[in-house]
């Protein structure tokens, strides 16, 4: 049976690893689940999804020099967002170039969920001052560092002249 991209198939885990899961497939072959391709939500730790033994249906997303890439969440529904997630109509969600070798996916989905951020109140003169004073005291030091250490640099070789 030739596996080619997008066949779905029956498996069972055969062990899992920090960054996935190898799954026993038909006519013993075996394919890997990356840990990124396991839920549509972020998932920090796997075994909190898989177990070893466990049956899982898996589709085929690309076979390179012999390997066989797994999905698991690709086969279930995509989660509706509200509000476009907060996004501009246009923007589109980590979409690679054709041709750089690597599928087109939407990278944003194996990121948590961030609670809206809220504007900043305006800076007060007094504030905009002393973030003013601290650039400055802080690009002094090393302007003033680093003078000190050619100076310290000049008068070592001066001495041994």
């Amino acid at each position: 049976m030739e596996l080619t991209v997008g066949t779905v198939l029956e498996g069972k885990v055969k062990s899992i690893t920090n960054f996935g899961a190898f799954i026993s497939l038909p006519e013993n072959k075996t394919g890997m689940v990356h840990i990124s391709e396991v839920a549509n939500a972020y998932v920090s730790d796997i075994h909190q999804h898989l177990t070893e033994g466990q049956d899982v249906k898996v589709m085929v997303i690309g076979t390179e020099n012999g390997k066989i890439n797994l999905s698991i969440k690709r086969l279930e529904p995509k989660p509706q967002r509200e509000n476009n997630g907060g996004r501009p109509n246009n923007f589109r969600g980590g979409q690679r170039r054709e041709g750089s070798g690597t599928q087109n996916r939407d990278q944003s989905q194996n990121r948590p969920q961030r609670a809206p951020v809220q504007p900043a109140a305006p800076k007060t003169a007094d504030q905009l001052f002393e973030e003013k004073l601290k650039a400055f005291m802080t690009e002094s030091d090393s302007k003033l560092s680093s003078i000190k250490a050619y100076s310290d640099h000049r008068s070592k070789n001066r001495r041994r002249g």
